[in-house]
């Protein structure tokens, strides 16, 4: 097959339209044309007039004519199939453990299984629908569970987000992870458009289906199954125990922690795991009228059925040395609780599939370095993290309600008192005051003179009406845990992968790192049946 790429149609052009551009591009006949595919379909938006911009795999006859006559518009399709590795000769005396069923566990788990290794993944939290009845009742009743929530459970943070598949890596696993989510039930979709996502409703069908799967496959998933300690013996590991008392024998763990399991990175820490400071960032949800958004970033053509809400993506560096920039943004979804420890309180947001509910959402972020801790400990991040939850747990009211500020009532630096046009959307509820007492007065400096510069981007993102809620401080790994470039750390057997432990920064560079752990085992090790 041959690759043929900007190919630009009208927004509402039809699928006839795609076929008759190609025939024109490549200036053959009808019958010539055998079939094609959509590779990548993004939107032009840059004029007044928006298009949609498509990369197409094309089957044709004379296929070798064409490209000898090609532009560069034309080129080969690449083989697109993942390859497995080849398996090691050493031999496994026991199952490889996974823990945590996040996207790296999930696919460390489900690629060893599809290789014949029989994982064991080790999650302390529920299976997904017991999960989401528990995140209900927190938001509904602020009743925390800590080992149940947005932050623990099956799928991980992730499931409770708009589940975002863009990723800044280029790598061809990226395809395998996105192939295996329209396996599990996600939309076909998300393998071409160029800012593909899920959303929550459809995720917690997709981390069920890839479990299924694994188990299928010969592995075995266990939930309510916290790892308390790492069992080691000159400087391997030999075993997990589980909720203090159940002993699992293993020389292969794969350590998927979320980047919220604080107390495992302790225990970790104690039992010699080498754990660095890593940088991360603090700040907090901003909220607008989705219909805004909208005509600001489509003008006369939002609305339209084929757009659907629109994102956008904004950063500002300013004279403090600092920068504060979007993240995470949530087009017609809501902002929510997401803490996982008592008496402490966290921000996230969330959207599902048709992001079709009236305000859009981002994390306005500020970024954090390991100096602000002002303490050399590895975990020290983690305390600065808690300080700031804290604050914000005592200035939303010490009930899980969160602390909001319009924007207009922050640049002047006085308390809110009263709503304007956007309703806030956060789970269990907002207490009008002033975010600085939970926000560290240089992240407060930095917002307010971003705020300003980013409307300059974004007409109206610093409209006075706009609602803050803070506090947001789990946009990242506050540690890394040490690994080789066979990705072990310096415990044998121990591999950490995914965002919590500070190599991945979403849900597919997750799936990845995950992947890439699995083949190092594979590659060392025979299967296990």
């Amino acid at each position: 097959m041959i690759r043929l790429s900007e190919i630009k149609l009208p927004i509402d052009h039809t699928e006839d339209d795609i076929k008759n551009a190609i025939v024109k591009t490549l200036k053959i006949a009808n019958k010539d044309l055998i079939a094609y595919s959509i590779y990548k379909q993004s939107i032009d938006a840059r004029k007044e007039e928006l298009y949609f911009v498509y990369t197409v795999d094309v089957k044709m006859r004379e296929e070798k004519k064409i490209l000898k006559k090609s532009k560069q518009k034309v080129s080969i399709t690449p083989d697109l199939e993942y390859k497995y590795v080849h398996t090691g000769s050493q031999k496994l005396e026991n199952r490889p453990v996974i823990v945590g069923s996040g996207p790296s566990g999930l696919f460390a788990a489900l690629i060893l299984a599809q290789m014949g290794y029989a994982p064991i993944v080790l999650e302390r939290g529920k299976n997904v629908d017991d999960r989401t009845k528990d995140v209900q009742t927190f938001w509904k009743e602020s009743k925390l569970l800590p080992d149940s929530n947005v932050q623990f459970g099956e799928g991980g943070a992730g499931t409770f987000s708009d589940g975002k598949l863009t990723t800044q890596i280029r790598d061809p696993r990226c395809r395998k992870v996105l192939e295996e989510f329209v396996e599990a039930g996600a939309p076909q979709e998300i393998i071409y458009k160029s800012k593909p996502h899920v959303g929550t409703d459809i995720l917690k069908v997709v981390v069920k289906n890839i479990r299924e799967k694994i188990i299928e496959l010969g592995g075995e998933v266990r939930f309510e199954s916290k790892v308390t300690e790492l069992i080691i013996e000159n400087g391997q590991v030999v075993g997990v125990t589980v909720n203090h008392n159940k002993f699992i024998p293993c020389n292969v763990v794969v350590l998927a922690l979320g980047h919220s399991a604080r107390d495992t990175f302790e225990m970790l820490y104690k039992k010699g795991v080498i754990i660095h400071q890593k940088p991360f960032s603090i700040g907090v949800r901003i909220e607008h009228p989705q219909e805004m958004i909208d005509k600001v970033q489509y003008g006369k053509y939002a609305g339209h059925p084929r757009l659907g809400a629109a994102d956008y993506k904004l950063a500002y560096h300013c004279s403090n040395g600092r920068s504060a920039y979007t993240f995470c943004m949530c087009p017609g979804g809501m902002v929510v609780g997401a803490a996982s420890e008592e008496g402490y309180l966290v921000t996230n947001g969330m959207s599902e599939y048709k992001r079709d509910k009236e305000n859009a959402n981002s994390a306005l972020l500020v970024g954090i370095h390991p100096n602000d801790f002002n303490d050399n400990h590895p975990l020290a991040g983690i305390e600065f993290q808690r300080k700031w939850e804290r604050k914000a747990f005592e200035a939303g009211g010490e009930n899980y309600c969160a602390p909001a500020q319009l924007v207009k009532d922050f640049m002047c630096g006085v308390p809110s008192t009263k709503l304007g046009i956007v309703r806030p959307s956060y789970f269990p509820g907002i207490k009008l005051t002033d975010l600085r007492l939970c926000l560290p007065d240089f992240v407060v400096d930095t917002l307010k003179e971003a705020l300003p510069m980013l409307d300059n981007k974004l007409k109206g993102f610093s409209m006075g009406d706009a609602v803050m809620t803070g506090v947001e401080t789990r946009s990242s790994s506050p540690i890394r845990i040490e690994r080789n470039k066979e990705y072990e750390s310096n415990i044998k057997g121990v591999y950490p992968v995914g965002e919590g432990v500070g190599y991945a920064g979403g849900i597919v560079s997750a799936a990845v790192d995950g992947i890439k752990a699995a083949e190092m085992i594979a590659s060392k090790y025979l299967p296990i049946r």
